[in-house]
């Protein structure tokens, strides 16, 4: 199978109206439509740790399939659905008012309520097919799912448990209901009588074993949904950080937005649960990322400094030791992403990393920097300061693969990204004319990443009263400035290069990648100007 990394499928696109539901927490997530059900045949399902539990979630009431009315989205990772099944003409039982309240966190809790609002008793039918899959995430993103992997189910009482192995991997998903089913081939049937105004609930439990360790999920029937964990974070989250205020509703809102999307991005390691760190984006990118990550972190400082600082612990902790082309480590690097596939574990250092990036050791050592200027816990950026020295040493050993100054890519394996940047997908660095140039590759912003990346260097070192070490690294920031003002800029065209190839010919296409170097500063003032007025 081939790696996620190395996905050319497309993304497949949920046709349910008005767009899917996306709840998260961790590395959990649910997509479903906005009545609440989840269809086998759409990128849709309960994941957890890369792979979908839930691949068929679809509830019926007599045989019907209940029309939606609303959702309300009530936190990052809980939502309720509601929805009705219209009466029949004559039928004197009027309209059933079906209530579905969802938490997700390592597996899934969901409430259901059918309330009859006629003026006689309803007699109903209650259907809820399900299915476990088993499917890798990066399958279901991409449309690619066929048959569903070889799993049994077996039912028993108010359970059905399917059970799936792969090699020494064995992961079980029970689907527990607080009321008593009939079971059927494809899911649970109730029959229930509701007199008029009166209401009929089941609850519903989706719990995870990977081996024979039980997940211990977030939310369970008979608890108090406000108690969980993810409750209580996310409310801590919104009691501390700061908020806005201001007589422009727009900007209160989108900033609320923000604010609350990063709340619910970040994700905590089993092993270390006192650091957060961020998740690249949801849903499909619920873990780190070395560049997603440390960007977000980083533009997040003005919110909460401490995201910062488990970037920045987390990705040391896993900085690169070995040679291994397999993973595209190397001493010193710093990952591009951790997934977990047929991982057994829900630590992030039992995920696969995989390190096949150009961006994230330069961005990493400004990410330091950044936080020593800001001040906030001058201890513990001291003590990343040997990672730092470690990432700048793969920067000029590996990364610089000629010797030349500028810092190259070129995957090692035929699994790894064709292109290390943030633009990674196979066609994304072509020239002005659309070919696609020869690797080593060495693009325009990681350079100005690296200069930064120096630069930052020497002002670890000032605050540390290490003056030959502020020296060496101010003049090599000069020197790589001068050589890429020189060797990037195209004259007749007015803008940077996007990259040099293989054979340090400029790849001439008109790119938004040179906007990150004026961030960086490593463009000369006098050509400032002229990149503004492109971008």
């Amino acid at each position: 199978m081939a790696e996620p990394w190395t996905s050319t499928g497309g993304v497949a696109t949920p046709e349910q109206t008005g767009g899917p539901v996306t709840l998260v927490e961790g590395s959990s997530f649910c997509l479903s439509g906005r009545s609440g059900d989840i269809r086998p045949d759409l990128p849709e399902g309960l994941f957890f740790l890369d792979t979908r539990l839930l691949s068929d979630w679809q509830l019926r009431v007599n045989g019907l399939r209940p029309e939606p009315l609303a959702v309300t989205i009530e936190g990052p990772n809980a939502a309720t659905f509601v929805s009705r099944v219209r009466p029949r003409l004559g039928d004197e039982t009027g309209s059933l008012l079906i209530v579905r309240r969802r938490y997700v966190g390592r597996g899934m809790r969901e409430d259901l309520a059918i309330r009859n609002y006629g003026r006689a008793a309803a007699f109903v039918v209650i259907e809820m097919s399900s299915d476990v899959d088993f499917a890798d995430l990066f399958d279901v993103k991409g449309g690619l799912v066929g048959d569903r992997r070889e799993r049994t189910r077996r039912v028993r009482g108010h359970d059905a448990e399917y059970r799936h192995r792969r090699g020494a991997v064995r992961r079980t998903v029970t689907l527990a209901f607080s009321e008593q089913p009939e079971w059927e081939t494809d899911g649970a049937v109730w029959h229930a009588e509701i007199p008029p105004g009166e209401v009929w609930t089941c609850c519903a439990d989706v719990t995870v074993m990977v081996g024979d360790d039980l997940v211990p999920a977030r939310y369970r029937c008979g608890a108090a949904p406000d108690d969980a964990v993810p409750a209580r974070r996310f409310a801590r989250w919104q009691r501390t950080v700061p908020r806005l205020n201001s007589d422009h509703a727009p900007l209160v809102q989108a900033v609320s937005r923000a604010l609350d999307d990063i709340g619910s991005l970040r994700i905590f390691d089993a092993e270390h649960p006192e650091r957060p760190v961020v998740a690249a984006g949801a849903p499909w990118f619920m873990t780190l990322f070395g560049r997603d990550s440390i960007l977000t972190a980083w533009m997040a400082l003005i919110i909460d400094p401490d995201i910062a600082l488990g970037v920045t612990e987390t990705l040391a902790r896993f900085q690169g030791d070995a040679v291994d082309p397999a993973t595209e480590e190397q001493p010193g690097k710093i990952l591009h992403e951790v997934r977990f596939g047929e991982s057994m574990s829900i630590a992030l250092g039992d995920g696969h990393i995989y390190y096949g990036t150009a961006d994230a050791t330069p961005l990493f050592v400004m990410l330091l920097g950044e936080l020593a200027r800001w001040g906030h816990e001058p201890a513990f950026v001291d003590r990343l300061i040997p990672h730092a020295d470690r990432a700048l040493a793969w920067i000029e050993e590996y990364g610089d693969r000629d010797g030349d100054g500028y810092v190259e890519y070129e995957r090692l394996t035929d699994r790894g990204l064709r292109n290390q940047g943030w633009k990674d997908s196979w066609d994304g660095v072509p020239a002005a004319d659309g070919t696609l140039p020869d690797t080593p590759i060495a693009l325009c912003e990681v350079q100005g990443y690296v200069y930064a990346a120096y630069l930052a260097r020497a002002h670890l070192a000032r605050e540390t009263g290490d003056r030959e070490t502020e020296q060496r690294y101010q003049a090599k920031a000069a020197t790589l400035r001068e050589a890429f003002n020189r060797d990037f800029w195209l004259p007749e065209r007015g803008w940077f290069a996007l990259g040099l190839d293989g054979e340090k010919r400029p790849i001439d296409a008109l790119a938004s990648n040179m906007g990150h170097c004026l961030w960086t500063g490593i463009v000369d003032p006098g050509h400032a100007d002229a990149v503004a007025r492109r971008l």
